[in-house]
């Protein structure tokens, strides 16, 4: 099979393609050829036994998604985004990315005619409030920011090019991806993995919001473990409705502190320190907390089952499982 990763140079499309490289295979097939297409050029990963091509372009621009759907590809991970708090502030650029973005890739493999398993990775900012508690896969998404009606309409899409035939296309609303290796990012969500990344790190993280806030979250090695699940699902089975929010844990800010202080001792935990920016808080006030995930489930995706599993494969992943001091 040949698999096309849209931004293959982020964080998620960095470690699938690791995955991938290693084990050579989704499901019970065998992987061809692998590219690696962002704005920026990604590191092929070492050790891969299928040729690995790294494109670069503006995934928007005319004839651009229809270059790389040209060959045809089996499975195709678009996880290329401009993130939630840089689409709140850069308006123009968020609908050109995120909205006619998907639209490309959808049109392009719509052109290419060979109904390519299309994964969206989507986002629970889908949701806006009032919300239920816990919020099942079939309330209605009424997003509050322009990133959530972004990845909106992207869900839409997907379903309807799947309903035509044009793709066989899931879109996942993935929990906030904690803790996120490396910088931060302009995502308003950055936060989450700074207050357990960075004083791991042995550096002072800041903290937006207040401790009661609660969010819904995954690793990147569950993430990973997502978008493969999806490769791999029956779409018969899944049925008409391809978006579906994916397993997560809920916790609190308060929550995350205490899991970080449990596995790293109170030195760790007293490098975070409070300074409130009603900005981030503003556009956090809007998103969910906890969901009903009964049919991902049911679908065979799987998650964490605390936050202290999710420090651990931060620990584990990105610090070679050394405990800081």
């Amino acid at each position: 099979m040949r698999v096309l990763i849209f931004g293959g140079a982020g964080m998620i499309g960095r470690k699938l393609a690791e995955r991938l490289a290693r084990e050579g295979r989704i499901g019970d097939r065998t992987i061809e050829s692998l590219t690696l297409y962002d704005i920026a050029p990604a590191s092929p990963p070492a050790g891969a036994a299928m040729p690995v091509m790294v494109e670069t372009g503006d995934l928007p621009a005319p004839g651009e998604a229809a270059r790389l759907l040209a060959g045809k590809p089996d499975v195709v991970f678009h996880l290329a985004a401009i993130v939630s708090g840089q689409a709140e502030q850069e308006f123009d650029l968020g609908y050109r990315i995120n909205m006619d973005g998907t639209r490309a890739v959808l049109e392009a493999a719509r052109a290419a005619d060979n109904c390519p398993r299309v994964i969206f990775a989507s986002s629970l900012a889908a949701f806006g409030a009032p919300l239920p508690d816990p919020i099942g896969d079939e309330h209605i998404a009424a997003p509050l920011t322009s990133y959530g009606t972004q990845k909106a309409i992207g869900e839409l899409l997907v379903s309807d090019y799947t309903r035509k035939g044009f793709v066989d296309g899931l879109a996942l609303r993935l929990p906030t991806i904690c803790v996120r290796p490396g910088k931060p990012n302009a995502a308003a969500s950055g936060f989450f993995s700074a207050i357990i990344r960075e004083p791991l790190a042995g550096q002072e993280a800041v903290l937006p919001v207040s401790d009661d806030v609660m969010h819904w979250h995954a690793s990147p090695r569950a993430a990973v473990g997502f978008l493969l699940h999806a490769a791999t699902l029956d779409g018969e089975r899944v049925g008409p409705r391809r978006a579906f929010t994916l397993p997560g844990v809920a916790v609190t800010v308060g929550g995350q502190i205490e899991a970080l202080r449990k596995i790293a001792g109170d030195k760790v935990a007293a490098r975070i320190r409070r300074a409130p920016d009603p900005f981030v808080q503003r556009i956090i006030a809007g998103w969910p907390r906890r969901f009903d995930t009964r049919r991902a489930l049911d679908l065979g995706f799987v998650a964490e089952s605390s936050f202290e599993d999710i420090v651990r494969v931060h620990i584990e992943d990105e610090l070679g499982g050394v405990m800081p001091s």
